[in-house]
């Protein structure tokens, strides 16, 4: 029976104190911490008082770029065959003004039967700057080389596009 005693004190015997050394569940040494705060740590861990990211402490999102619609072009007469007024309006539905760009007509030539004998791009400024979520209207006088327009013919700008930044 000595034997028994013997294995019993092996195990009980000098270096065998460690946490190592108790059986499971006997509650031999410190259970484990899920530390919020460690002491001396200096980390503080979050805090109550200071949200990570708090929605007011972020900053708001920069607006999208601008976005320019141009509207169909109203046309007029004008004292001279080889012009006309054009109007058209620009809408700003982006979240950005259109600071600067270029307004492009595209003008027809017609004939007295009416053929289509040429078309002739002209470009313009952009009436700028356009803010975001407003409308512009501008008139233009668009003309082309009178020589294009012969007695009997006319123009007529049909396409407006534009270009901005």
């Amino acid at each position: 029976m000595g034997s028994a005693s013997g294995s019993t004190g092996s195990t009980g015997g000098a270096g065998g104190s460690g946490p190592s050394s108790a059986a499971p569940g006997t509650g031999g040494g410190t259970p484990p911490r899920t530390p919020t705060t460690a002491p001396g740590s200096g980390d503080p861990g979050p805090s109550p008082t200071t949200p990570p990211s708090s929605p007011s402490a972020s900053p708001t999102p920069s607006p999208g770029p601008a976005l320019l619609t141009v509207s169909a072009p109203v046309l007029a007469d004008s004292d001279r065959r080889w012009c006309e007024q054009v109007t058209v309006t620009f809408r700003n539905t982006g979240g950005s003004a259109a600071r600067s760009g270029t307004v492009t007509f595209a003008t027809h030539v017609i004939g007295g039967l009416g053929v289509d004998w040429a078309t002739i791009t002209s470009s313009r400024p952009l009436p700028a700057p356009i803010a975001a979520g407003t409308a512009r209207t501008e008139t233009y006088s668009v003309c082309v080389d009178s020589w294009r327009v012969p007695l009997g013919m006319r123009i007529d700008t049909r396409q407006v596009t534009a270009t901005w930044q």
